[in-house]
C-alpha cells in the first residue's frame, strides 16, 4: 500500500469529502478521486459510501482508518521524540482548554511562554468540547474533570471558586441584595440551554442560598461564560462567575460576598507517551507557576 494513497485515504476520511480533503492536502478533486479509486483497486475493497451529503465509510474503510490513524500517531510520536532529544524544547505545542479559561486567563499569559521558549510553536484551542488526547488532537489539555482513559497523565493544578457579580451601574440602579432570597427581585444572567456546560452547577445563581424553591427568573441567557462576563460589565444583571475571571475589573463588584458559589477542580492532563516531553514539562511548570502567581493555588 503506497503510503501517499494512505494519508489522502485518511485526510478523506476525516473530511468526508473530497473537496475538503483536496483544499487540506493542496491537490485537486480530481487527483484526490483518482489515489482513492488507485488504493481501493489495489485492496479489492470499497472504502467509502458516496451520497448527496458525503462520504461514509464502509465497514473495510474503518478497519483501514483505524490502522492508518494509529500509525500517523506513532509517527507523530517518533517526530516528537527526535525533537525532544535537542538540548532545548522544541517543535509543536497543541494545547486544548475551556473558552473562559483559554481566552480570559490563559492566553494572555501565552507571550511571556512563547518568549521564554520561542522554538515552541504554540496553537491553542479553546473548546468545551473533549478533544482526544490519545488520537493527538490536541498534546496537553486543561480540564475541569479528572481524566478517565489509562493512557492518560493527569496532575491536578487547582481549585477554582465561584461568587456572584454586578457591575457598580446595576447596583445603583436596581440596589445591593442584602440577603439571598432577595435574588428574586433582581435581573438574573445565567447560561443558556446547552448539551456541553462548562461545569456541571453552572446556573447555581437560580438555587444560590437555599433559592431553589423560590420564583427566580432569568432576565437574559446566553451559553457562554465569556458572554455572560460581557453581560454582568455592561449592567444586564447579577451572575454567578468564576473568581479568576473577574480580577481587575473596576466596574464590576462582587455581591453577597458571605455566598460561595460550587468549587471546580483544575487538571492538566497529556498522553502517557509524552510524559517525558520537555515541551509538556516546561508548559506544565510554566501554568502552575502563573497560577501560583495570580493567586489561584
Amino acid at each position: 500500500m503506497d503510503w501517499d494513497k494512505l494519508r489522502t485515504f485518511h485526510t478523506v476520511a476525516t473530511a468526508q469529502s473530497f473537496t475538503r480533503a483536496g483544499e487540506m492536502l493542496n491537490l485537486s478533486q480530481s487527483a484526490i478521486s483518482r489515489q482513492i479509486s488507485a488504493l481501493e483497486e489495489g485492496l479489492q475493497v470499497s472504502l467509502f459510501h458516496r451520497h448527496a451529503r458525503g462520504l461514509m465509510l464502509t465497514e473495510q474503510g474503518e478497519i483501514l482508518f483505524r490502522t492508518v490513524s494509529e500509525v500517523l500517531t506513532r509517527l507523530s510520536a517518533a517526530e516528537n521524540a527526535l525533537l525532544e532529544s535537542k538540548e532545548r524544547p522544541r517543535g509543536p505545542l497543541k494545547i486544548t482548554a475551556p473558552v473562559a479559561i483559554g481566552t480570559t486567563w490563559l492566553t494572555p499569559h501565552m507571550r511571556e511562554f512563547s518568549e521564554s521558549y520561542p522554538e515552541i510553536v504554540v496553537t491553542l484551542l479553546v473548546d468545551d468540547r473533549e478533544l482526544d488526547l490519545t488520537m493527538r488532537e490536541a498534546d496537553v489539555a486543561i480540564r475541569l474533570f479528572p481524566a478517565k482513559h489509562p493512557d492518560l497523565v493527569q496532575k491536578h493544578l487547582t481549585t477554582l471558586n465561584n461568587s456572584l457579580y454586578a457591575s457598580n451601574e446595576y447596583l445603583r440602579v436596581y440596589g445591593i441584595p442584602q440577603k439571598p432570597q432577595d435574588l428574586k427581585d433582581h435581573k438574573l444572567v445565567t447560561f443558556g440551554e446547552d448539551i456541553r456546560l462548562p461545569f456541571a452547577e453552572v446556573n447555581w445563581v437560580m438555587k444560590a442560598g437555599g433559592g431553589a424553591h423560590e420564583e427566580r427568573k432569568a432576565a437574559f441567557k446566553v451559553n457562554s461564560l465569556v458572554g455572560i462576563l460581557r453581560a454582568v460589565e455592561s449592567g444586564i444583571g447579577i451572575a454567578g462567575l468564576p473568581d479568576y475571571m473577574m480580577k481587575s475589573l473596576p466596574h464590576v463588584t462582587k455581591v453577597l460576598p458571605d455566598l460561595k458559589g460550587p468549587v471546580t477542580d483544575v487538571y492538566l492532563i497529556y498522553s502517557l507517551e509524552l510524559r517525558n516531553s520537555k515541551r509538556i514539562k516546561v508548559f506544565r511548570d510554566f501554568i502552575v507557576r502563573k497560577l501560583s502567581e495570580d493567586g489561584l493555588v
